[in-house]
């Protein structure tokens, strides 16, 4: 597929080399800092140096005392607490923070005061259920506390205060119309809470909570900071911002995972192939350093197997497990549950992917809503975003529910908002929510091939025709001589990389392969020997004599003739290290490749 580079504005060339001079880094970086509007020295060394004392205090949260004050009336009282929490990896990691942090402060009898929930994704859904307010009324709950979840539950919430059951949310999404008629609302998004920094995980409000008790009570710090790793997890997979306070969360977390893991952590990292090399006096060390990405890749979607597969309170139970051979058991589960949840995926995949190519509906289409009752609810949203990867249109996946509904998942392409796509059909609906790149739907099956039509329309009438190029924004124009063991140890310290402040893009133009590069990524499957998807390469420029730097360009093989014969190409690609076998080398990941000097 092809795909637009979208060069981004380049830094003042003088304002770059005074800031490089200053701060002791190369120019290329210099010139990143500064296109990410860190222009100073002072900003730099904030952004390079992230601060725990930075972490605003919890109080200017709106709610935050009357949260604290409910809290601690409920310990004092003993009163029973519902930890509540929704199924995936911000809502298990936020319910395992709150949940072992009042066990901690409560003690030997906390666990007759403590309970944690779970909602079912299939039979309860998002969020806060009537089924699991009617279990909290069975348990003689007094004090429901909501995490990632809540802000819109006000019906819920009001069956609760009939029950007497007092509810105190934390959430970080938009609310509706009106909040909810909660005892405490922690929310960074509410429209009259001056919360400085907005884009806390569902994890990071719980986070702020338990900050705001120990701070009230005076309870010693280490209380909340040794809940970091569980924010950095959240952060990680949740996709929010990883700027302001989440960059300190998010740093301090991945220190706490590389050095302290807990055990759970540990164990799904091992599960994943990370292999502890050996200890250190009380540090545990991995095979290499544990980075944003292994979180985003390996740890969150074992985490939201649990939940798509069987149920989201293993994965809270993995999170808070102290006993070695028993989180080695749930790991072991939720490892299995993941490994079943890529067979669903890739078998869904590929079955959406041949029904797409062989009819001939789609083909000049602008949208794809593709349905099959067979495909398993869990999945879906996964399969829609692979198509968008695939073919880069508007995409809802459907398949059929146990309740007799088509239900669905939506992805979305850059230019376009799917939620508005999908509400200008709302008539055809029995539900829907979501926001602009991702959202979920149901109707009834009779209703399926009007909404495609009117989807189909209202995408056609609403994208112009670049919009279904994927685009790949580029930092900036980088020669391959500039990389050099000083650059790496210096754009290292731009990470933890995320949502505004991403990996990044560097171009190099004019560069040849050595004459050793190949397709790689053969295997076995039951339909035989698979062709590989990949590009391993070593590029150099032909008229330096300098040495050949390593690439691999993931799913990039149709690129393949436009590197060989020595011909002149261009790339896009993160400079990353690669670990292999304890030996460390300088690696191109590969995002694009073109002619040289091609548009």
């Amino acid at each position: 597929m092809n795909k637009r580079w979208i060069i981004s504005e380049q830094a003042d060339d003088h304002q770059a080399e005074e800031l490089s001079k200053s701060l002791k880094i190369e120019k290329p970086l210099a010139s990143l800092l500064i296109s990410r509007g860190i222009d100073t020295v002072q900003k730099a060394e904030e952004f390079f140096n992230p601060d725990i004392e930075k972490l605003h205090d919890p109080f200017l949260m709106k709610d935050m005392d009357k949260a604290v004050d409910r809290l601690s009336q409920a310990i004092i009282n003993n009163e029973r607490i519902m930890v509540y929490g929704d199924y995936d990896v911000d809502g298990t990691s936020a319910v395992a923070l709150l949940y072992s942090f009042l066990c901690e402060i409560i003690g030997a009898d906390a666990k007759n005061f403590v309970e944690f929930y779970i909602p079912d994704r299939y039979a309860e859904g998002y969020g806060i259920s009537e089924a699991g307010v009617e279990y909290c009324y069975e348990r003689g709950i007094n004090l429901l506390i909501s995490l990632d979840c809540g802000i819109k539950a006000n019906d819920k919430i009001e069956i609760a205060n009939k029950y007497g059951i007092d509810v105190i949310v934390c959430d970080h999404h938009l609310e509706g119309d009106e909040l909810p008629n909660a005892v405490a609302v922690l929310d960074p998004k509410r429209k009259d809470c001056e919360y400085p920094y907005k884009e806390l995980s569902g994890c990071g409000v719980g986070f702020k909570f338990i900050q705001g008790y120990c701070k009230q009570f005076d309870l010693p710090d280490q209380l909340w900071l040794s809940r970091m790793d569980l924010v950095a997890i959240s952060i990680a997979s949740d996709i929010v911002a990883i700027t302001g306070e989440n960059r300190i969360l998010a740093h301090y977390g991945l220190e706490m995972i590389n050095k302290f893991p807990r055990i759970g952590i540990k164990s799904i990292l091992e599960q994943a192939g990370i292999k502890v090399h050996f200890p250190l006096k009380e540090e545990t060390i991995f095979q290499r350093v544990i980075s944003i990405t292994d979180l985003v890749f390996y740890v969150g979607p074992r985490i939201n197997a649990a939940g798509r597969m069987k149920s989201g309170k293993e994965s809270v139970r993995l999170f808070i497990c102290e006993d070695e051979d028993k989180s080695a058991d749930i790991g072991d589960v939720i490892n299995k549950q993941n490994e079943e949840r890529k067979v669903q995926d890739r078998t869904a995949t590929e079955d959406a992917i041949k029904q797409i190519k062989e009819e001939h509906e789609y083909q000049d289409r602008k949208s794809i809503v593709i349905y099959n009752p067979s495909w398993f609810k869990g999945i879906i949203g996964i399969v829609a975003s692979r198509l968008v990867e695939e073919f880069y249109k508007p995409t809802i996946v459907l398949t059929k529910s146990s309740n007799g509904l088509i239900t669905g998942s939506a992805r979305s392409v850059k230019e376009f908002n799917i939620y508005d796509g999908i509400d200008s059909c709302s008539e055809l609906l029995e539900d829907f929510g979501g926001h602009k790149f991702a959202a979920g739907l149901s109707m009834k099956e009779e209703n399926l091939e009007e909404f495609k039509e009117r989807f189909e329309q209202y995408v056609a009438e609403n994208l112009e025709e670049e919009a279904f190029v994927p685009e790949i924004n580029v930092d900036l124009p980088l020669d391959l001589s500039d990389i050099t063991a000083s650059f790496i140890n210096n754009l290292n310290r731009f990470a933890p990389f995320g949502p505004g402040n991403m990996a990044p893009i560097f171009k190099s133009s004019g560069v040849v392969e050595d004459g050793n590069g190949r397709i790689v990524g053969k295997k076995e499957t039951p339909q035989g020997k698979q062709e590989g998807k990949h590009i391993k390469m070593r590029v150099l420029y032909p008229d330096r004599n300098t040495p050949p730097i390593d690439g691999i360009g993931y799913n990039l093989r149709e690129k393949y003739d436009l590197i060989t014969n020595k011909q002149k190409f261009d790339i896009v690609y993160h400079v990353e290290e690669n670990n292999w076998n304890g030996k460390i080398t300088i690696q191109l990941n590969i995002k694009d490749i073109k002619k040289h000097n091609e548009e």
